[in-house]
């Protein structure tokens, strides 16, 4: 074994905001080390530093931490190895890349691009993979290699497959095999001294002693040149599981053109981290065919990387909505109306005084039947505590021909009411329906537009109830004198 444990890891490149792909990665390793009692790590891939950015660090710890995904070693928590940046290990490449020239297995590469580009149309046009041409100069030799190197010549050094197959168990996609011919000799250290993923990302899985890969299916041609590289190394291979590409509903690879393809849009658009957690676990897995709605618990005692599928998984935003609608009904009324209390402070900006919060917590259930996500919270209950400001549309939409008629047949019969409960509320405007003979859309709809400036909101009754009666009565007033031009 490489380890006594089970070690895993996610390495995301701070290049771009956390993508959804990246988080399904995760999460599949994440309950693969904790279903087996092993170490999940988290390891920043920045070797790109001309387009790494620490805010997009943040971006991954802040992601991770609000999904609950908690980690053993690594970015922001430490361990045994440092920083766990690719970007303070460049020495420990370089001395490895160095370690290859010497064993024989790379060796300094300094042909000009255009002869590169000529070998590869050479094997397109004999329709051969496009590396096949791209192997070790003749007469190739590591001391005259040095020394062009330090006489100010730029080159790359590039690793020699030698001609070796690489076959190998994938825990999803069952026996691969690449033939010699499609594992070109590859950079390893670029011409300024930069390392490439393959050797960092090699090198690190071998000093952190790392036991499964568990990857995107995009990266499964990467595997046999990481393979040849742990056993030019003297290292044990890790088991291997190329994990299936992420589809929009249209059946194309998830892209921009789907929606918000960043974790953080979801973080800040008003899902449950529960929610996001389940949904993201059904993107080529599932615990049960008949039971789509489980917790972390549930998950981790049954997640194996040998039951995920091999077909594409589909990224439907529409579901993870219904899915987040489904946790923010079954929440328990507490914890809605914390979060409830939470969302309207942050709209407001302000804290909620008791009585303020008194009336929230009335209508709280009602929104929370309604909302699917914790941003529809905010919007639902903001008549409560601000003056209400008209949609146009709305307005334009209900307040016809009958509205005054409405508005001041229900205010006559509300101002009677003594107490002021959706009950009595309820029976007054079945009066005024009864006495104005109208439908109730005619009747009740200018009411809603008069006191939360929606004609959407939770049912009528309560959210009268939910005002205060003088309130209530002069947002009446306002609406009918806005009708009459008064």
């Amino acid at each position: 074994m490489i380890a006594d444990r089970v070690r895993l890891r996610i390495a995301p490149s701070p290049t771009g905001y956390l993508h959804v792909g990246n988080v399904r990665a995760a999460l599949f390793n994440w309950l693969y080390a904790r279903r087996h009692g092993g170490v999940f790590i988290i390891r920043i891939d920045d070797t790109d530093q001309a387009r790494s950015d620490d805010r997009y660090i943040d971006d991954v710890v802040e992601g991770f931490r609000w999904l609950d995904l908690d980690w053993d070693e690594g970015v922001a928590v430490g361990g045994p190895h440092g920083t766990y940046r690719q970007s303070e290990r460049f020495e420990r490449y370089r001395e490895v890349a160095e370690q290859f020239l010497d064993a024989g297995r790379a060796y300094h590469d300094f042909r000009p691009a255009g002869e590169l580009d000529e070998l590869r149309a050479r094997a397109r046009r004999e329709k051969k993979p496009p590396g096949y041409y791209i192997r070790r100069p003749a007469g190739s030799d590591p001391e005259e290699g040095r020394r062009r190197v330090e006489a100010g010549e730029r080159g790359v050094i590039r690793f020699s497959t030698a001609g070796h197959a690489v076959e190998f168990t994938d825990l999803v996609r069952g026996e691969i095999r690449f033939e010699p011919d499609a594992i070109d000799d590859f950079v390893i250290l670029r011409s300024d001294g930069s390392p490439t993923y393959h050797l960092a990302s090699t090198v690190d899985d071998i000093d952190y002693r790392i036991t499964h890969v568990a990857r995107g299916e995009d990266l499964l041609s990467s595997t046999p040149k990481h393979i040849l590289m742990t056993e030019a190394l003297g290292g044990e291979r890790p088991a291997y599981a190329h994990l299936p590409l992420l589809f929009g509903p249209d059946g194309r690879k998830l892209s921009k053109r789907h929606g918000d393809t960043a974790l953080r849009a979801y973080r800040e658009g008003g899902y449950l981290p529960d929610a996001v957690f389940n949904y993201m676990s059904l993107l080529g897995w599932s615990l049960d065919p008949d039971n789509e709605i489980f917790g972390r618990e549930e998950a981790i005692q049954a997640f194996e990387l040998t039951d995920v599928q091999k077909s594409p998984a589909v990224f439907n935003p529409e579901k993870l909505g219904w899915m987040n609608g489904v946790y923010m009904r079954s929440m328990a009324p507490e914890d809605f109306s914390d979060i409830a209390a939470d969302a309207v402070e942050e709209d407001l900006g302000r804290a909620l005084d008791g009585d303020e919060r008194g009336r929230l917590a009335g209508l709280a259930p009602l929104i929370q039947e309604r909302a699917k996500l914790t941003t529809d919270i905010a919007p639902a209950a903001r008549f409560l505590f601000v003056d209400v400001t008209y949609d146009e549309k709305a307005w334009r939409k209900v307040m016809k021909a009958d509205a005054p008629r409405a508005l001041c047949a229900a205010r006559t019969l509300l101002e009677g009411i003594e107490d002021w409960r959706a009950e009595e509320i309820e029976h007054a405007l079945r009066a005024m329906l009864a006495a104005e003979s109208l439908n109730p859309r005619k009747g009740w709809q200018p009411i809603r537009v008069a006191i939360t400036g929606s004609n959407i909101s939770p049912p009528l009754f309560e959210t009268l109830e939910a005002l205060p009666k003088e309130v209530a009565l002069a947002r009446i007033t306002a609406a009918l004198e806005r009708l009459l031009g008064g």
